[in-house]
């Protein structure tokens, strides 16, 4: 805690560190889900603060006098609320509104705060969190809850609803413009983006893996940290294309167009170098840790690396695994494909069956949770892994293990919503 348990110069009001820190811990009680966000923000006291303010570095800015008149209980809710805007990045989100629309000045930026707030207060609250002293909500503009802070930015203005606003301040970490407290990236205590990354990735996975105890603005937002950044499978037929065209994929010798260079050496043809499409063997994994749903949604997969290898459904065959590799199917139509498993999973026995076909596949793609031993060496085939998501069970350290990432020597997408 930067300055815990001193006054600071020109405050009469010492920081009451043990009540702050009190309500921190009532916060991760009843937001368990929270904890590893609540207990990453660095404490820093200042009196220019008007009640407690973040940076996009993690530093909480916290006022003395707030503290001490402020109860206990709400200001665990405090806390909750300005961790809120770190987590779901609203210092970036601002910027690039503002960008993208033309705003500016320190108006424009109080009503990205407001926007911010109401999105982050229509469902945090309740169910032992109370809400603090004057918190926005989205009905107090006349605006339906449920929205993101860049829907709520078109629909209101400052004008007679929000002048009782003025106060507000959440910190640069709600909107973006710095303030004059704030310590800046060289200052102390401040996490590193690596950090702030971990920690999102940290909350998300708490999320996930308790949905049904968590608002839906959270499972929201959850859902969309693990989002690829695009469509998955864009990314899949470009990591199988990439695969293709590696040196000696795809490749073959044919005299029914001799080489050029056999200008040069009369009597002698000499075969030129065709590239073909490469075929390709995809292993799906069929074991019992794999739902219908992914299984069901394999279909659409396959569909997508055949387009990959320009519609050639003959250079596309299918291999059901579990523990052990089943038959390996032409791609006539893929609905047809029976997907039998349900037992333990070993892909090894899948990549050794899927490197026995002739002719020897140019790509493998594995579509797997990834809950299974992985070959100890490379294929001799270029190998693209789809990735089932598996996120931990729990914000708990004791719980199911995430699953370990494939190989470096595959190519991994993971697999996502369209």
């Amino acid at each position: 805690m930067t300055g815990g348990g001193t006054t600071t110069a020109g405050d009469p009001v010492p920081l009451d560190v043990d009540k702050l820190y009190a309500a921190r811990l009532h916060a991760a009680r009843v937001r368990p889900y929270l904890a590893t966000a609540l207990f990453a923000l660095r404490p820093v006291a200042s009196r220019q603060v008007p009640t407690m303010a973040v940076d996009r570095y993690w530093r909480c800015y916290v006022s003395p006098a707030f503290v001490a008149r402020t109860p206990l209980e709400e200001l665990a809710g405090v806390w909750v609320h300005e961790v809120s805007h770190l987590l779901r990045d609203h210092h970036g989100r601002s910027d690039r509104v503002a960008r993208a629309r033309g705003l500016s000045g320190c108006g424009e930026r109080l009503r990205m705060n407001i926007a911010a707030d109401c999105e982050i207060n229509d469902d945090v609250f309740g169910d032992g969190l109370v809400m603090p002293a004057g918190a926005v909500q989205p009905a107090s503009l006349g605006l339906a809850p449920g929205e993101l802070m860049e829907d709520y930015l078109r629909q209101f203005g400052l004008g007679p609803r929000t002048q009782d606003l003025v106060w507000l301040d959440c910190g640069s970490g709600a909107d973006g413009l710095a303030r004059g407290w704030d310590l800046g990236p060289e200052g102390a205590h401040g996490l590193s983006e690596q950090e702030r990354d971990l920690v999102r990735h940290r909350v998300a996975e708490g999320i996930t893996g308790h949905p049904g105890s968590v608002p839906r603005g959270w499972r929201r937002w959850a859902e969309q940290a693990f989002h690829p950044p695009q469509p998955w499978r864009d990314l899949l037929g470009a990591a199988v294309r990439s695969a293709a065209v590696a040196s000696g994929i795809g490749s073959d010798h044919t005299y029914g167009r001799p080489s050029r260079r056999s200008v040069g050496l009369p009597g002698v043809v000499l075969p030129s170098l065709r590239r073909r499409p490469p075929s390709v063997c995809v292993i799906v994994d069929t074991s019992g840790s794999v739902s219908d749903a992914e299984l069901g949604s394999v279909l659409l997969e396959v569909a997508a690396i055949s387009r990959a290898v320009c519609g050639r459904r003959d250079l596309v065959s299918v291999l059901p695994c579990d523990a052990a590799a089943r038959v390996v199917h032409p791609l006539c139509r893929a609905e047809e494909i029976p997907l039998i498993g349900g037992g333990g999973t070993d892909l090894r026995a899948g990549f050794a069956r899927a490197l026995r076909v002739r002719p020897r596949p140019d790509v493998v793609v594995a579509l797997t949770d990834g809950q299974t031993p992985w070959p100890s060496t490379r294929p001799s085939a270029r190998t693209v892994v789809g990735l089932f998501p598996r996120h931990r069970a729990s914000w708990s350290e004791e719980v199911d293990r995430v699953p370990t990432r494939p190989p470096a020597w595959a190519r991994v997408v993971t697999i996502g919503p369209t």
